[in-house]
């Protein structure tokens, strides 16, 4: 990835999945471009705290000759204006026309639940003719599912991933129809929801981890231990019917 195309046509934006959080995790490919990168994008949050996704690969990259631009979100849970991914979107197409490349990095994979879909997108909406490349990276999903030592399926099971937005109706739905439901970003309205997990026949069945692959990781086999306090942005649940 140098500072300009070598045939002299636009850049290529490289979308790149930094696994949940253990930098060991990052793939061969994904390290290597980013050791190569001149410019890299992340999203960052406006109260000013460092891009989860960067503190992740900050150790391979060589500060010296690394420009970072950064995409302001809001703090809070509220959603992302299409906006602001329309603007980023024009800030990287200004890149890429002038023959550089961008790697834009996200946690856990970038086709999954992640910030890039939306930058995606917009690019292409915009300019259909841009040259991207997905680097896929391990998500939390699996780290989550390593860490607690049990598998997701097995031949002929059905997996369904929930995200943030799910309540008990939601949960009875997908656990009627499905073997294994992993819930993302456990919060305070799935830990309401969780109280009714034993009307539906699940106490003793679910894994709640915590900031699965870092130093930081906690594994609760128990659900009725859970208290707000273990609740975090990085956390999901997997539920065994």
């Amino acid at each position: 990835m140098s500072g300009a195309s070598t045939t002299g046509s636009n850049g290529r934006l490289y979308g790149i999945g930094v696994g949940p959080g253990d930098p060991d995790l990052l793939t061969v490919k994904a390290q290597r471009l980013l050791q190569q990168a001149e410019i890299i994008c992340f999203t960052q949050l406006e109260d000013g705290r460092e891009s989860y996704a960067l503190s992740v690969v900050r150790g391979f990259l060589d500060g010296s000759n690394t420009e970072f631009v950064r995409i302001i979100i809001p703090s809070d849970d509220a959603p992302v204006s299409k906006t602001i991914w329309q603007d980023a979107a024009a800030q990287i197409w200004q890149r890429l026309v002038e023959g550089q490349d961008v790697a834009f990095i996200t946690e856990g994979d970038p086709m999954l639940y992640s910030e890039f879909s939306n930058l995606l997108g917009s690019l292409r909406e915009a300019h259909p003719d841009s040259i991207i490349e997905v680097i896929p990276g391990v998500s939390s999903v699996m780290a989550a599912a390593a860490s607690g030592g049990t598998p997701l399926v097995t031949h002929g099971q059905r997996l369904a991933i929930l995200p943030a937005v799910y309540g008990i109706d939601d949960l009875r739905e997908a656990i009627t129809n499905y073997d294994t439901i992993v819930l993302m970003e456990v919060n305070r309205t799935l830990l309401q929801a969780l109280a009714n997990l034993e009307h539906l026949g699940l106490a003793g069945r679910t894994i709640y981890v915590r900031r699965a692959s870092t130093q930081r990781e906690e594994v609760v086999q128990q659900i009725h231990q859970l208290t707000e306090e273990d609740l975090d942005y990085f956390s999901l649940l997997i539920i065994k019917r």
